[in-house]
């Protein structure tokens, strides 16, 4: 017996519930060529849960009162790619234009510097970011600077919380850096490295679906979302745009991914500075007005 004829059946009735489910839970959009990829990705849920079909595991998706299982679902048909100083044009512009007076704002008026990863995944962009900081301002802790870090997928936020990476993936750090941000160590023969504390004390890692309520506190001097929006469909990607201009500083800047563009609407507030790197109008006001239960728990971290 083959491997494919122990995997479970996937209906186009499932297909297609599971593909709706996708979208309503995540803004997420699969096209029908994308069975296969469903397939592989949620082959161990079905396992895990004894299914044998994935119309059954639709039923269960539909009967799951907790929510625990749709959670699951949504991160299993995440993709989670990235790297450290993964395009590194942004953050030399950050390092260069960007943060210089943003820091000499924060040392000299005590005002807060607020950065957002916005879908991290396993952290490298939120430590890039702290990493960029700290190589400007190296007692960044003394002030008020915080960068919050969202993920849709809870086990790429563990990850992301735990900082610790193979040794051979940290391609785009400097062998400076990695001595001074990173602590080596082994693990079953293999080199690990662990972030230290210096920029971990900058970041706060919490799970938030970019399709649903934003309860956090605002506004953000600098917000990265990038390669994410490639996922929506246009509408979603219009609502993010126009949320992202609701929350961003009146001036503060959004890096969006290499193969992503704000449309019409959004560049009315956002104005083109640099290669997917877009500045808010000066003028605009921002509405930072969000329901407590997040803002209250991310009160220090955003």
């Amino acid at each position: 017996m083959t491997q494919s004829d122990c995997d479970p059946t996937l209906s186009s009735v499932a297909f297609e519930g599971l593909r709706d489910m996708l979208y309503r839970e995540s803004g997420i959009v699969i096209s029908s060529s994308k069975s296969s990829l469903m397939v592989s990705r949620l082959n161990r849920r079905l396992r895990h849960l004894g299914l044998t079909d994935f119309d059954r595991y639709l039923l269960a998706l539909e009967q799951d009162e907790t929510g625990q299982e749709r959670r699951e679902f949504v991160a299993a048909m995440t993709t989670n790619v990235t790297s450290f100083f993964r395009e590194g044009h942004h953050f030399k512009q950050l390092a260069r234009d960007i943060l210089p007076p943003l820091i000499a704002r924060a040392k000299s008026q005590d005002a807060r510097l607020r950065i957002w990863s916005a879908g991290c995944s396993t952290g490298e962009e939120a430590y890039s970011i702290a990493i960029t900081l700290l190589d400007l301002l190296p007692d960044a802790a003394r002030y008020d600077i915080k960068i919050l870090a969202t993920d849709i997928d809870t086990y790429a936020i563990d990850k992301a919380r735990a900082g610790r990476y193979r040794a051979g993936l940290t391609k785009g750090l400097s062998a400076d850096q990695i001595s001074r941000y990173f602590q080596e160590e082994h693990h079953q023969g293999e080199p690990w490295l662990n972030i230290r504390a210096e920029p971990r004390h900058l970041i706060a890692f919490e799970p938030l679906n970019l399709h649903g309520p934003w309860p956090m506190r605002g506004p953000f001097d600098v917000i990265f979302c990038r390669n994410v929006v490639i996922y929506f469909d246009e509408a979603t990607r219009t609502e993010l745009w126009q949320r992202f201009a609701k929350i961003v500083a009146p001036g503060g800047w959004l890096f969006t991914g290499h193969s992503e563009r704000l449309d019409t609407q959004a560049l009315a507030h956002f104005n083109l500075n640099g290669t997917t790197s877009y500045r808010r109008s000066a003028e605009a006001q921002g509405d930072t007005t969000y329901s407590a239960p997040m803002a209250l728990k991310m009160q220090q971290g955003a």
